[in-house]
């Protein structure tokens, strides 16, 4: 294991019924690096989170973690009773107190401390997200786990979710493990993307994974055209509500492809 690796799968294996979910996955997590696993569904992505979670024993292989090693995950989806009202302050010290003052500094760094108060069920999916950051942020962890972190964002949300994670990353130089389906943004900054089906299919620098032979039959060129727009220059920034705001000096002439975007109406 690296000196900086937090976490290490090694030709890790996980059989369910005679079937092998994970064959011989081998991946690395290090300190200030965001490493994004992406696959179809039914690939192994989320047996691969709970492996690194140590949720799981792997059947064969090694899993190596840092000694002393705090976690912050963001699962898939929460699941709260709708009938219950539940402030963004209880939501984030339902498993550890912390200081009112915390929680503000806390959900500031992802630009919500005016959420504090507010119930959330009436926050939109940005919102809740970013919510859910903070609650991850607060454990100030040495490796941070999210699974699906923009899914039902559109592709700016998500452009802006990306960019809160690679904050939460620099403040706190912690290793970033994403699942991710989505193509379009992965671009935005990942370190090394992982391509599962299975097993590894390919992995590396995000332009490098999108031309392998592999990566392209499972996704298609499609995915590729889309990765090559994302790549460029962010020019407006997001309210937490999610319309746009130009960023200084930027023009209002933008690239996105709106056609790829997934706006759930909240």
């Amino acid at each position: 294991m690296t000196a900086t690796a937090l976490i290490e799968l090694r030709e890790a294996s996980v059989v369910r019924a005679g079937r092998a979910i994970l064959e011989r996955v081998s991946l690395t997590v290090s300190a200030g690096e965001i490493v994004t696993l992406i696959g179809p569904n039914g690939a192994g992505k989320t047996t691969a989170v709970r492996l690194a979670l140590g949720l799981e024993r792997a059947d064969a292989g090694a899993v190596i973690r840092r000694a002393d090693l705090r976690v912050g995950y963001q699962p898939q989806r929460i699941s709260v009773e709708p009938t219950l009202p539940l402030p963004v302050r209880r939501l984030l010290t339902l498993t550890q107190s912390h200081p009112r003052a915390d929680l503000i500094a806390a959900l500031d760094t992802l630009g919500v401390a005016h959420l504090i108060d507010a119930d959330i069920h009436v926050l939109s999916g940005g919102e809740l997200q970013r919510v859910m950051l903070a609650r991850a942020f607060l454990r100030k962890p040495h490796l941070l786990v999210l699974d699906e972190p923009t899914q039902n964002l559109d592709v700016n949300g998500a452009l802006d979710i990306y960019r809160l994670i690679a904050g939460v990353r620099d403040a706190l130089n912690c290793g970033v493990l994403l699942v991710s389906h989505d193509l379009n943004v992965v671009m935005a900054g990942t370190s090394r993307v992982y391509c599962l089906n299975g097993h590894v299919c390919c992995s590396g620098h995000p332009e490098h994974v999108s031309r392998h032979p592999e990566f392209l039959r499972l996704f298609g060129t499609a995915a590729t055209d889309a990765l090559a727009v994302y790549t460029h220059r962010h020019d407006h920034t997001h309210a937490p509500d999610g319309h746009a705001v130009p960023a200084a000096g930027a023009s209002h002439d933008h690239h996105h492809h709106h056609h790829h975007d997934q706006h759930h109406p909240h």
